[in-house]
């Protein structure tokens, strides 16, 4: 007798959901190395430089100690929250009560699905922008809402066109994700159109959710919090992270900021699914939050010589990137002789061994597009260049 395998059904919570492109991406790129490709890829947005060793040295050093390694707070030590708020006043001129109006994540990718779960079901409908970051979409699927995209393009500088949007049936929108500095297209949005963004979510009974991991990368300008705006902390909370302004993309913190009850009712969800961060992760991450400004200088004069070579690689492209743009990315439409970014991706990565992101994975409104990290180090750089 045999026998059979068990049949378990999935959820229907994931029937539209599939592995995330990179999840799937990097395992083919990982096949093709180990088959002697030598891919470069130019893919995804991972920091390859190392934190200030100011931070390497706090983590070494609270994990020598005996105490360190047990179960942590739910909200994280009051020094990590009490140096989130010190960023929060010191970069944004943005005051925030540690106690009750910050709270500490794995990451921020973590926050986006704490977010959803606390406070979206079946029947509310979530904005989310195209292109986008693909979880915003996963996010508001896995929690059994309908997904509204709003239009970004070039022709409108990549912001919305938020009178057009007061036009449609907002009645069950209960949530609007959006990412300034944006992710893809680099673009950044000035106080006056955050406060029309705050304007609008307050007229329309919207919570807005504010992703703004980038404003410390190649950024002209001083960073912006959705939280400076006045009347923002009634409409909007804002998830923000050290994986790329820190070099701590492994390391997983990230932060919620907002509204002491929009808070609260966010670590109801969350103290049911983990137990807090490693204390000398918590530790180490207070420690990067209290650099100075020479360390984004630092960092920042790097990622201009890089800029500079990956412009260079996508001009021999025939693609021409916008100017200013800001954060880890390039991102550049893609020339005539190609279908979309797909086809431009494809062909880079098949007769030159470089990978580079189509756009489309963003949305429809990317597929015309490509888009280059800036995570690799110049000598790898100039050899995607010459293969290119």
């Amino acid at each position: 007798m045999t026998n059979s395998p068990m049949n378990i059904s999935i959820a229907s919570r994931l029937a539209h959901t599939g592995e995330y492109y990179f999840s799937r991406k990097l395992r083919e790129l990982a096949a093709l190395n180990a088959a002697g490709a030598n891919i470069i890829s130019l893919g995804i947005g991972s920091p390859d430089l190392p934190p200030h060793p100011s931070v390497t040295a706090a983590l070494a050093q609270t994990a020598a100690q005996p105490h360190a390694h047990g179960y942590q707070s739910y909200q994280g030590t009051p020094a990590l929250r009490g140096a989130m708020a010190e960023f929060y006043q010191r970069h944004y001129g943005v005051a925030l009560d540690p106690a009750t109006e910050i709270l500490p994540l794995l990451g921020s990718k973590e926050g986006l699905m704490h977010i959803g779960m606390t406070f979206l079901e079946a029947g509310d409908a979530v904005l989310i922008p195209n292109p986008g970051y693909p979880t915003y979409r996963a996010v508001a699927e896995i929690c059994g809402a309908e997904v509204r995209e709003y239009d970004l393009t070039e022709a409108n500088g990549w912001l919305p066109d938020l009178n057009a949007l007061a036009h449609t049936d907002l009645s069950r929108v209960k949530l609007m994700l959006v990412n300034y500095p944006h992710m893809p297209t680099g673009t950044a949005a000035d106080l006056p159109f955050l406060t029309r963004l705050v304007e609008f979510a307050t007229a329309h009974n919207i919570l807005l959710v504010h992703d703004n991991p980038y404003g410390f990368i190649l950024n002209e300008t001083p960073p912006v919090s959705l939280l400076a705006v006045p009347g923002a902390r009634e409409v909007a909370v804002e998830l923000n992270s050290l994986s790329k302004s820190h070099n701590l993309a492994g390391w997983r913190v990230g932060l919620l900021a907002g509204r002491a009850d929009i808070i609260a009712n966010v670590l109801r969800f969350k103290s049911n699914m983990d137990s807090g961060m490693f204390l000398p992760v918590q530790q180490a991450a207070a420690a990067a939050l209290a650099l100075g400004d020479d360390w984004f200088q630092e960092l920042n004069a790097t990622y201009r010589a890089r800029r500079e070579l990956v412009v260079e690689l996508l001009r021999a492209l025939g693609c021409e990137p916008a100017p200013g743009q800001v954060g880890l990315f390039i991102w550049a439409a893609v020339p005539a002789r190609f279908a979309d970014g797909y086809a431009l991706s494809d062909a880079v990565l098949a007769e030159a061994r470089v990978f580079l992101t189509p756009g489309g994975i963003f949305g429809s409104n990317g597929n015309g597009y490509i888009r280059a990290s800036l995570c690799q180090p110049v000598a790898l750089l100039r050899e995607a260049l010459v293969r290119v």
